[in-house]
């Protein structure tokens, strides 16, 4: 009986214990299904679903005419899944030395045998070889096209185990042309890339688009694609930019830095009606390169002391008040005069005497200036200051782009006001502006008073249709009266007919402007060390301005020259007689041009069946229009168009001066030629002379203008 008793217990134990553990068992799944089941169902589902950010396609910035000034172009990065399920042992082993011998000659960077090897241990000795790195060097669209046909990579994906990771590269195909304004992309979260300066960080919102969404499902081992949310695309931008008066600017720019030594320098051209920037150049000294780049936005962005293209605020409040006018006299002296301890003087040695309110701002006299100032305004400083105030002079523009330097015209009321601070800010000092505020100001000036708010955009698009347009802005209707607005041109005018200008003078067009030369501070020694800033600022043509234009050249070698109109004038020259000639509604019509006989057009020489369509829909006759050249010379002979031979051999260098980039291109790459291109028009020169020998690949370098 004990026994029994004994069995009894044990088995009522045994079967409590499993009523107690089943009872737990469905309390754990009741807590799984009712309180914990979301959180692991979302377990589950991370470990065997994705969420995959597919990035759109940031929007290309164009030029004006719709030339490609920045776009995002696809480069890849080539893996290897040797775990693919079709790439079986025999499949790897029969194509892995024609795989290799590819690689080898595409990269040129190891033997055919080294990357056999490379394959081989990767397929065999290693563990983590389902994504292998082929190569570190990222590949364009063309490359991985011809990748592409390689032994096994031509199979596809799951059979050849091919794999590309694509990511987009923001390109500017003219290289440096308005860099610093046009901006670049930073690394932004999730290595994704933001615009942060320039154009492309005014417009981040438009340009970068709205990336997607692509789930991914692990299935068999393998993660396929189950949802995708499709990415938009970001708008591209249009820019007011001209890509050929930027070339003109730049060059001119550049060539004029390396002149004088300078450290750095700007330019701006705007269009006077709508405030369009049809240009902007900012270079400075690279140490590391030993030549100029686009370091910094100097136009938009470094507010320094104007000197004396200031002197045009001063004579306007002046004129405004009624104190003075463009006859009325002032004497200079010799050339010095003292405020208190601090003394003035003109750059004219001697001075310049009894001269008139005319005469002393076209030969810019500090003197005369300062002391038509000094004197109307002494005894009350804040009338002046406040005609600047009216003129806009002391605030920012508002650009989009960041960065924009504040300007400075401190009030009376200042700690820093002397007696000598009146004097000094009528030329142009303790006053601070930018390049471009003081272009706004000129360009007012040119616009009848009206002050246009300088833009660089003018539309958005979305796939080539126009989604919004930026409209001009006026930012003052009217700047002064219409009798000062009168005076001021005349001087102006005056500046670069009789004045410091002279040098700009010619005889197609007329220009009006202010030279400026200001010694500018030095951070550590002020104006102890003499540093130079020489500018010119002004419009043409002056009787009907259809462009503003500001040249500034900081820190010329004071030993070449550091004058307004020697450094800063020529630039503003060449840049005029560039869009002059190119802007043929600035030319007037002379009499004699009404009645003239037509001619025969000048045309490039190039392909003879291109030339021949022209020709034939202009009704040209074609003297030996069945020569035998694919390429000829084109001649205008009286009425007619004369062909001549241009005979292209293999391995010698092709003559190419007189077409234009396209048919040039054409035939030089064709021929093996790797080519350099710089300006804009047609040939004008090669480095290879034609007739010379070359091996496939060699460079040449084409001139065009």
């Amino acid at each position: 009986m004990p026994i029994k008793k004994d069995i009894i217990w044990r088995v009522g134990a045994i079967y409590t214990l499993v009523i107690i553990f089943a009872i737990l068992i469905v309390g754990r799944v009741v807590a799984l299904q009712l309180f914990e089941g979301d959180k692991w169902r979302s377990k589950a589902q991370s470990l065997s679903r994705r969420d995959v950010i597919v990035s759109a396609n940031r929007g290309d910035i164009c030029a004006a005419d719709g030339r490609l000034l920045a776009s995002s172009l696809p480069y890849y990065e080539l893996r290897m899944d040797f775990q693919a399920s079709g790439l079986t042992d025999s499949l790897f082993r029969s194509d892995v030395d024609s795989l290799a011998l590819c690689l080898s000659r595409f990269f040129k960077d190891k033997s055919a045998k080294d990357y056999r090897n490379m394959l081989w241990k990767a397929k065999y000795r290693t563990k983590s070889n389902r994504y292998f790195l082929i190569h570190r060097k990222k590949i364009n669209y063309i490359g991985l096209k011809k990748i592409k046909t390689f032994p096994l990579f031509r199979l596809g994906q799951n059979k050849g185990g091919l794999i590309c990771e694509q990511e987009n590269r923001r390109i500017q195909p003219h290289l440096n042309l308005a860099n610093r304004t046009i901006g670049y992309l930073l690394d932004g979260q999730q290595n994704q890339q933001i615009g942060k300066v320039g154009i492309e960080g005014a417009f981040e919102n438009d340009l970068k688009g709205v990336d997607g969404i692509s789930i991914i499902q692990k299935m068999s081992g393998r993660w396929l694609p189950v949802n995708t949310v499709e990415p938009k695309d970001g708008n591209d931008l249009i820019t007011t930019i001209d890509v050929n008066y930027q070339d003109v600017a730049e060059s001119a720019l550049e060539q004029q830095l390396i002149k004088y030594n300078a450290d750095h320098g700007s330019v701006v051209l705007m269009e006077v009606k709508t405030g369009a920037v049809k240009a902007i150049a900012n270079l400075g000294f690279d140490e590391a390169s030993q030549s100029y780049k686009e370091d910094y936005n100097y136009a938009i962005g470094e507010a320094t002391e104007p000197g004396s293209t200031f002197k045009l605020a001063s004579i306007m409040a002046l004129f405004e008040d009624g104190y003075v006018g463009p006859m009325d006299s002032v004497d200079t002296g010799n050339g010095v005069f003292s405020y208190y301890k601090e003394k003035m003087r003109d750059s004219h040695p001697g001075g310049f005497g009894k001269i008139s309110v005319q005469e002393a701002f076209e030969k810019s006299s500090n003197v005369g200036i300062s002391k038509l100032v000094n004197e109307h305004y002494k005894n009350k400083p804040r009338s002046f200051i406040n005609r600047l105030y009216e003129f806009r002079l002391n605030e920012p523009l508002g650009l989009d782009i960041k960065g924009e330097g504040i300007p400075s015209i401190k009030y009376p009321d200042d700690p820093t006001w002397s007696g000598v601070s009146l004097p000094w800010m009528s030329i142009g000092y303790a006053v601070q502006q930018t390049p471009l505020q003081t272009l706004t100001f000129y360009n007012a000036v040119a616009n009848n008073g009206k002050m246009m708010k300088p833009r660089f955009v003018k539309e958005l698009r979305y796939h080539g249709d126009v989604i919004q347009t930026f409209d001009k802005e006026v930012l003052k209707s009217r700047i002064c009266s219409g009798e000062t607005l009168k005076n001021v041109r005349n001087l102006l005018e005056g500046v670069v007919l009789r004045g410091t200008a002279r040098n700009l003078r010619n005889s197609n067009y007329t220009i009006a402007g202010k030279t400026g030369t200001a010694q500018i501070a030095d951070k550590n020694k002020g104006y102890k060390v003499k540093v130079y800033q020489a500018s010119f600022v002004g419009y043409f043509p002056a009787d009907d301005p259809m462009y503003s234009c500001i040249v500034v050249i900081n820190r010329p070698n004071k030993t070449k020259g550091f004058y307004g109109n020697q450094v800063a004038g020529p630039v503003f020259k060449t840049i005029a007689d560039k869009v002059y000639a190119m802007s043929y509604s600035m030319h007037p019509i002379k009499p004699d041009d009404l009645d003239f006989e037509p001619k025969v057009p000048i045309s490039l020489n190039g392909s003879k069946d291109d030339l021949n369509v022209v020709f034939d829909e202009l009704n040209i006759e074609i003297a030996n229009k069945d020569i035998q050249s694919d390429w000829v010379i084109s001649s205008r002979k009286d009425s007619i168009i004369e062909y001549k031979y241009r005979i292209i051999k293999k391995f010698m260098v092709p003559n190419v001066k007189g077409m234009g980039v396209q048919d040039a291109l054409y035939i030089l790459e064709n021929a093996g030629l790797k080519v350099m291109v710089k300006g804009v028009g047609s040939v004008t020169k090669q480095s290879i002379e034609p007739g010379s020998y070359f091996k496939k690949g060699d460079f040449i370098r084409i001139g065009l203008s």
